[in-house]
């Protein structure tokens, strides 16, 4: 059996500060190679994620390691100690991305041309193993490894004249397969996991699986919450598989520093990680590596890398239930005020510092109403303008859970262990006073400052928790919500920029 990474490093740009060694405020292009080197031999991750989706994708990036870092790739070995893992744009639907999606396919034998000069023999394979964003059908992972295998692979065996064939001219075509792991990202997919993941295990019977679930996108789109429940109930539906198809499945959770998006940092691993027992692999984003301390850092995923990883937990039926209904219930609460609110989500967003050379990416939310549905911005944007705005979104739609019986609170007890302690965190960041001026600024709706101001009760009056916090972090970071909103209404934008990236410094994430 293959080494399985435990921990994956990604290009997320959700970190406030930017490294010492990149050049500039955009970590991009010949930075990002530098930064994978790095995340190996610095930080000791195990896996590197490189993102062909939603950016210009370096897919001379082997090349470049290989060239660059000699002495370091002879003794780790890529695909064997190490991994590079591309994550390719959904064909499906990123229509403008389609030929990008063949390009960063066509470049994996490649890759083994130049390890098996590299190491003057044939090779371990330096990538064999794609990632499948947005998937939410097992014909889609059927469809790409196919395609691999017949419009990539067999054409060495075409004929182009009298005796000459296709490999004549370009060489035997390596690794004869890929495998891939699907990124299951909305939360109506993760309750079909099993549709989604046993149709791929049936169709294709592979000797494991690597199975990838979202955190941040389904948080955005449901609210907190939701994503976590439906994490959970993903989780004990892969354990059962795991036992109904007698094939090893290794859960990947996409996890981010702040509360909303994972509560993955330096300072919480422990936590997270008996948060989500039964996860394999975690993912290491920007702001993790680089607004910490870099000894914490290191230190962090040693721990993590060395862990025994625990059983998936198993629930019964009808906790799997509960935590769907509750989920929805959550949802019907949080996705109203999200609306409203998307206008000054929007604004804010495009006040945060970029720190990636991504393509503008917006996209619809997952609700609408008569009226039409809203956009907003990526995951780690909307996080940061809401905390920006001094209304983390953690806090939004938490009153719902007044309204669920004792038993289904018990259940969501037992299956949010770290609950309390996730809200108490995000709540230090609660700014009270800014929504007076978040309604003059943006004229939302009363309706949705009320709901608002509930879950603010809520979290006082029933959980025990303070808002805005005593310490000296949390005061600064309120007082700068309060000045950066009060810039933009005067029209100093500029101002309300480094107010935003101040506070970014002082949570240590952007979102």
């Amino acid at each position: 059996m293959r080494k399985i990474p435990k921990t994956m490093s990604t290009q997320h740009p959700d970190n406030a500060r930017v490294p010492e060694w990149n050049r500039g405020e955009v970590i991009s292009g010949e930075g990002e190679v530098v930064e994978a080197y790095l995340a190996y031999s610095h930080y000791g991750v195990d896996e590197v994620m490189w993102d062909a989706e939603g950016k210009d994708v370096d897919t001379h990036v082997v090349r470049k390691l290989l060239s660059q870092y000699p002495e370091f790739f002879k003794e780790k070995v890529l695909g064997r100690d190490i991994f590079l893992t591309y994550r390719i744009p959904n064909p499906k639907i990123e229509g403008a991305e389609k030929k990008v999606f063949a390009e960063t396919l066509q470049s994996i034998p490649i890759t083994y041309d130049l390890a098996e000069k590299f190491f003057e023999t044939k090779p371990t394979p330096p990538v064999f193993e794609v990632i499948l964003p947005f998937t939410t059908d097992y014909k889609e992972l059927v469809s790409i490894v196919k395609y691999y295998e017949n419009v990539i692979v067999n054409t060495e065996d075409i004929k182009l004249v009298d005796d000459i064939y296709v490999k004549d001219l370009i060489g035997e075509i390596n690794p004869k397969k890929i495998e891939i792991i699907p990124l299951i990202e909305d939360r109506d997919s993760m309750l079909r996991v099993d549709e989604i993941v046993g149709g791929y295990i049936k169709t294709i019977k592979p000797p494991y699986m690597r199975v990838f679930l979202a955190r941040s996108d389904p948080a955005m789109n449901y609210g907190m919450i939701s994503a976590i429940l439906s994490v959970k109930y993903a989780l004990s539906r892969l354990g059962k598989m795991e036992k109904e198809y007698n094939v090893s499945i290794f859960p990947m959770l996409g996890v981010g520093a702040l509360p909303f998006r994972g509560h993955f940092s330096p300072e919480n691993v422990d936590k997270t990680m008996d948060e989500y027992k039964g996860v394999y692999t975690y993912t290491v984003q920007s702001a993790f590596k680089y607004d910490y301390d870099e000894d914490q850092v290191v230190s962090a995923i040693r721990k993590v890398n060395e862990r025994e990883v625990q059983e998936k937990p198993i629930l019964r039926e009808e906790e799997e239930e509960i935590l769907k209904k509750i989920a929805r219930k959550y949802t019907e609460s949080y996705q109203p005020v999200i609306e409203s609110l998307a206008d000054a989500i929007n604004k804010i967003a495009l006040l945060l510092p970029r720190r990636r050379a991504r393509k503008l990416h917006i996209g619809l939310f997952g609700y609408s109403r008569s009226t039409g549905k809203v956009t907003l911005p990526r995951a780690i944007s909307f996080t940061g303008a809401l905390y920006s705005l001094g209304i983390p979104p953690e806090i939004i739609g938490i009153s719902s859970l007044g309204d669920i019986s004792e038993e289904e609170y018990n259940v969501f007890s037992a299956n949010y262990k770290y609950f309390k302690y996730d809200i108490e965190c995000a709540s230090k960041f609660v700014s009270i006073e800014s929504l007076s001026l978040v309604k003059e600024i943006w004229h939302v709706d009363d309706n949705a400052l009320n709901k608002i101001k509930k879950d603010m009760e809520f979290v006082e009056n029933q959980l025990g928790i303070r808002l805005g916090g005593n310490d000296y972090v949390s005061k600064k970071h309120n007082l700068m919500t309060s000045l950066a909103l009060l810039a933009l209404k005067e029209g100093h934008i500029d101002e309300a920029k480094n107010y935003i990236l101040e506070m970014a410094k002082i949570r240590r994430s952007l979102g």
